[in-house]
């Protein structure tokens, strides 16, 4: 089983259009996979693209608040983890 480390929390939900908003707790990549676990949803993903005040970018560090595209939806303070492989 791959190990994970909790990068942070889903601080926002955008229903109509798919994305969460996740304040970052650690650093966080294009391409990385993360594991979203919360009351009613527990899912894992890859980071296709993120975004930054609608900047795309390709890394996020601590602090920042980025809004990724989500498979399923998602709840305020999910907690979002990163898969170490």
């Amino acid at each position: 089983m791959a190990e994970e480390k909790q990068i942070g929390r889903i601080v926002h939900y955008f229903g109509k259009i798919s994305v969460g908003i996740i304040g970052l707790t650690d650093t966080l990549k294009a391409g990385d996979t993360i594991h979203i676990k919360g009351h009613s949803e527990d899912f894992t993903q890859t980071i296709e693209s993120m975004q930054i005040e609608h900047a795309i970018v390709n890394e996020a560090k601590a602090g920042d608040d980025v809004g990724i595209k989500v498979e399923h939806q998602v709840h305020v303070n999910d907690v979002v983890y990163k898969v170490i492989a």
